[in-house]
């Protein structure tokens, strides 16, 4: 498998927990004392740490670190619309979109030639 597949895999992976550990507490955990909220989330977000170093390892073969970042940036945004949405019953908003269309933007101009 191509390592900027690999990369791009690992990173949905890693940003599916991240996106958990920083704001699935707000539904699950909103009752409960900061504290309990934070330490789930630390939790949670090991494994996200554990599938993110390995990804920019990988990743760092084949792009640079600026590209691996707005490669997160845009996997993060793009999983991150329909949990709010659907997990956090957010409210759509063309503002998703238009943030949607800035980070396709920088991901255009990072990974030109």
């Amino acid at each position: 498998m191509p390592k900027l597949f690999q990369t791009i895999l690992l990173l949905i992976a890693s940003n599916v927990f991240m996106t958990f550990a920083w704001y699935g507490h707000l539904r699950n955990l909103g009752h409960r004392h900061w504290i309990i909220a934070a330490l789930v989330s630390w939790g949670i977000a090991s494994m996200e740490y554990m599938l993110q170093v390995p990804a920019n390892r990988i990743g760092a073969e084949v792009a640079t670190v600026a590209q691996l970042k707005i490669m997160q940036e845009a996997i993060s945004l793009t999983l991150f619309v329909p949990f709010a949405m659907l997990y956090l019953r957010e409210k759509w908003s063309w503002n998703f979109l238009w943030a949607a269309l800035c980070i396709m933007g920088a991901v255009f101009f990072m990974f030109r030639r």
